[in-house]
């Protein structure tokens, strides 16, 4: 089947409207022939004449009648479909967006987030689900609108991502423990009982492969999940427990932070949507609000 030039629409309302091939051509800048071959591509397309002659006039039959306002609302509803979005006003915004985050996201940067959404955008809210794995599929369905975490190979090709915050992972121990008096040596480190984190529980981390790259040997006590659960454990027990420094700064409080004592490399943050949400007005000003809120978290991180 031939599918027709909706371009002909255009033509088909301004003639409708006109009732005059004359000033049709004229509106449309069209030659007179230009607008007689468009014409007869018209009528060859519905099957009818469109307009008859009537004495020196032209008269619309009644298809064209039928015609007229189908045709006329269609092409305002095309021109709206391709004009540019209209700015949108924040402050009337009702609208719940959808953020996939990492352990410790929420604790660290949630509460500024959520005092300048609610700031800027009463009618606004903000539904945080856990980061289980790398996989872009809810983004890439719609399911989810935003997430943050380290870009990996589960990522699809076509999802966006913006850096947020360089991180670096730091060891962390309950007050009192025997790492947070002196200077924690790779030896010192090494010798104490850690947890461990792995998403699925298996593996070996980045920070393991750092640590082979050094020539040292953890003890790992126990393997978690995720990065809160294994601070937790470290509060109340004499584990080491290895996190990203920035990330996890909402769950540390009256903990004891050390650098690690061996070269490890630095992790980067970043943002990440689908590209079909590139240019919705209200997605690009939540984008901006998790990017600024977490430049102003990480400078205070590291201030």
């Amino acid at each position: 089947m031939v599918r027709p030039d909706l371009n002909l629409l255009v033509t088909l309302d301004v003639l409708l409207a006109e009732g005059s091939v004359a000033r049709a051509a004229k509106r449309l800048k069209l030659s007179p022939s230009a607008m007689s071959r468009t014409l007869t591509r018209l009528r060859e397309a519905t099957g009818d004449p469109l307009l008859v002659r009537a004495g020196r006039g032209l008269v619309p039959t009644p298809r064209a009648q039928e015609l007229r306002g189908q045709v006329g609302q269609l092409v305002q509803d095309a021109e709206a479909v391709l004009r540019p979005a209209e700015r949108v006003d924040i402050t009337r915004l009702t609208r719940t967006f959808t953020l996939r985050t990492s352990e410790g996201f929420v604790e660290t940067f949630g509460p500024p987030l959520l005092a300048r959404v609610a700031a800027e955008a009463p009618g606004v809210r903000l539904r945080f689900v856990p980061k289980l794995d790398k996989e872009s599929a809810l983004l890439r369905d719609g399911e989810v609108d935003l997430e943050t975490g380290v870009v990996g190979r589960g990522s699809g090709p076509e999802v966006r991502a913006q850096a947020l915050f360089r991180d670096r992972f730091v060891g962390v121990v309950r007050a009192g423990h025997a790492l947070a008096r002196g200077k924690v040596t790779a030896a010192r480190y090494a010798s104490a009982e850690h947890v461990a984190v792995s998403r699925r529980g298996v593996g070996k981390s980045p920070l393991d492969q750092g640590l082979e790259a050094s020539g040292i040997e953890r003890q790992v006590r126990t393997v978690v999940s995720g990065f809160s659960t294994a601070l937790a454990l470290a509060r109340g027990t004499d584990l080491v427990a290895s996190v990203p420094e920035q990330h996890t700064a909402g769950l540390r409080g009256g903990m004891h932070t050390f650098a690690l004592p061996f070269d490890m490399p630095g992790i980067t943050v970043s943002l990440q949507w689908h590209p079909r949400m590139d240019t919705d007005p209200a997605h690009r000003w939540l984008r901006g609000c998790v990017r600024e809120t977490c430049a102003v978290g990480a400078r205070s991180t590291t201030a």
